[in-house]
């Protein structure tokens, strides 16, 4: 086991290279298996996410080639319907995809239930609505989920909550289908764009990607193709509210800005200057923040995954600040690593109530989930002291060298390897 140790108090300065885009790669990539040839996805994140994935796909029979960290070549032509392995399934959520294409190609899935970050009830009920329209017979037997269909038949189909899973899922299964399928209420994410872009590449047939009416005509086989990814938004927006919490001059590079503007609208209405180019932000900072309350929504809603982070940042804010998630209610385990940073945050139902300026204070602190090790790292840039951060593998599944790309921009972090004594006594520290 390792752990992140933060050395608050110093200014970030520099520029910061985003990489490719963690929600499109972990649909990219089972996505490659409808193809009859080889395809190559560029831009890929170096994260443990993607790395179970590609080993997923080794498991049932693709040949995958890594140019380098960020390319990778998927030849899906040996691919063989079998189970899909628990254990590697257990350890991301997006895992799911694999029900989508596997339905698609083969007519067939058989897949453990997904696992992740734990926000709360996850259903994928309205994944398995959409496969059964589809023509599939979908069963849960002993934690796994089987899928099976004589053949799949577009439909018409209307999510009954938004979902950028089922959204994806559906579209998978349907590319492949006979005939016309349409999604209604269907998720508007640039991910989703960005897995249509590869699927069009391929050769299918889809419209209103990006509006919430999703339009697709089935056709007989996909090809092989090239595709680069997006840039990671919330990547970009960990950054540029940890340029914002404790930058002089931060530039954030390789980044799409219009992806971001329901985040860069509350910086600004909190006092942070912002000035955008095609590619890059340059984010500066001063002293004396305001206070805003954010509620976060559906796309191009503030995002779930950058409600802990921008939750950091609050506690420098003057004034009371109130952090509302509709998306998962349950995404509130940072505030009490928070609180033990000195941070005045109290939870009233589904919102967090946070007072501000507060100087946070270092400490020995877990990070619970993904986003909840970002917000931590962005606490223990602005605190006084030491600040030690366990469950480092949370954030190791969204963030690429994330203290390298620190150190460059002036943070005192490290990695270090815990000693036996350290694990053993981390649960009664914590």
């Amino acid at each position: 086991m390792e752990k992140i140790i933060v050395e608050g108090g110093h200014l970030l300065q520099g520029t910061v290279r985003v990489n490719g885009a963690k929600n499109s790669a972990v649909a990219l990539l089972p996505a490659a298996i409808l193809a009859d040839s080889t395809v190559t996805i560029d831009g890929l994140p170096n994260i443990s996410d993607v790395n179970t994935l590609n080993s997923i796909l080794e498991d049932i029979g693709a040949k995958i080639v890594r140019d380098s960290n960020q390319k990778v070549h998927i030849d899906p032509s040996s691919i063989v319907s079998i189970p899909i392995p628990n254990g590697k399934v257990k350890k991301l959520r997006a895992s799911y995809y694999f029900m989508g294409a596997m339905l698609g190609k083969f007519k067939r899935a058989a897949i453990g239930l997904p696992g992740g970050c734990y926000l709360g009830p996850r259903p994928i009920d309205q994944h398995i609505k959409g496969f059964e329209a589809l023509g599939a017979k979908v069963t849960n037997e002993k934690g796994a989920i089987y899928l099976h269909a004589e053949e799949l038949k577009g439909a018409r189909i209307y999510l009954d909550v938004v979902s950028v899973g089922a959204t994806i899922n559906i579209m998978l299964a349907a590319v492949l289908a006979e005939g016309k399928t349409t999604i209604e209420n269907a998720a508007k994410e640039p991910e989703i764009i960005d897995v249509a872009t590869l699927l069009t590449n391929m050769g299918a047939k889809i419209k209103g990607v990006g509006t919430d009416i999703i339009r697709i005509e089935g056709v007989k086989n996909l090809n092989g193709c090239r595709h680069t990814i997006i840039p990671d938004r919330i990547e970009a927006g960990t950054y540029v509210i940890a340029a914002a919490a404790q930058g002089k001059e931060v530039i954030i590079d390789n980044v799409i800005p219009e992806h971001l503007e329901s985040l860069l609208a509350k910086l600004r209405e909190m006092g942070v200057s912002i000035e955008q180019s095609d590619e890059q932000l340059l984010i500066t900072t001063k002293k004396n923040l305001q206070s805003v309350d954010i509620k976060t929504l559906v796309y191009p809603g503030f995002p779930t995954d950058l409600q802990q982070p921008f939750t950091s940042l609050l506690t420098k804010a003057e004034g009371t600040s109130v952090v509302t998630d509709t998306i998962y209610a349950a995404r509130l385990k940072h505030i009490d690593e928070l609180r033990r940073m000195n941070a005045k945050i109290k939870v009233e139902g589904g919102s967090a109530i946070i007072s501000g300026p507060i100087q946070l204070e270092g400490a020995l602190v877990k990070a619970s989930d993904l986003r909840a090790g970002a917000s931590l790292v962005i606490a223990g840039l602005m605190a006084n002291g030491m600040t030690e951060i366990t469950g480092v593998e949370h954030i190791e599944r969204g963030y690429e060298n994330m203290t390298e790309k620190l150190v460059n921009l002036g943070a005192r972090i490290r990695r270090e390897t815990m000693s036996d004594e350290e694990v053993k006594q981390l649960d009664t520290k914590i």
